[in-house]
């Protein structure tokens, strides 16, 4: 595997390094010895979640938790395309309040590595677009928090305007201390 740092500190895109013969490839997605390696700090996971979408244009998120629940995230698009896009909301991080998009796609075969401490989500850019992602914590709604997508705070550029979103992502709050708490995201990895 490859690990290719982002301009978000702690942040990685991931590549396969397929071996190839007349068959097609075989290639390491996960390892937890290559990742630990590399100095991620979440080597293994709880929860492998997956989300089929079927129009383009349906946004998720963004998404994190507070501790004891701040999760790592590993997310991977297994057919069609989407922008994910994540923003660092730790505020001991020289990235704070930054954000950043890649495109993940079944024919790139990318996966993104997304830290604790960052908020999560992501527009699909083809109908019929399915995503795994690996989680290194359970669920818990007592410590889930999300930011609006369009906040004018972190200034994120979606490719396209999105078609549909939940009610609950449309009433994520604009970013408020009180609320969002980036104090429970110091020294968060």
């Amino acid at each position: 595997m490859k690990f290719i740092e982002t301009k978000l500190k702690d942040a990685y895109i991931l590549e396969l390094e397929p071996r190839e013969d007349e068959r097609g490839f075989f290639a390491r997605a996960y390892c937890e010895a290559e990742f630990a390696a590399a100095g991620l700090s979440a080597t293994r996971f709880v929860q492998i979640n997956n989300s089929f979408n079927r129009q383009a244009g349906t946004l998720r998120g963004m998404h994190y938790q507070l501790p004891p629940a701040a999760e790592v995230k590993v997310v991977r698009c297994l057919h069609g395309a989407l922008y994910d896009v994540i923003v660092d909301l730790r505020p001991d991080s020289p990235s704070y309040g930054d954000w950043l998009g890649v495109e993940l796609t079944a024919e790139n075969r990318r996966s993104l590595y997304v830290p604790r401490g960052f908020a999560h989500g992501f527009i699909t850019l083809r109908d019929d677009t399915e995503t795994l992602y690996l989680a290194s914590d359970a669920y818990m709604p007592g410590q889930e928090r999300g930011l609006r997508y369009d906040d004018p705070r972190f200034g994120i550029e979606w490719p396209m305007a999105p078609v549909s979103i939940s009610e609950k992502d449309l009433a994520w709050p604009a970013f408020d201390p009180a609320f969002h708490r980036p104090e429970a995201l110091l020294g968060l990895r």
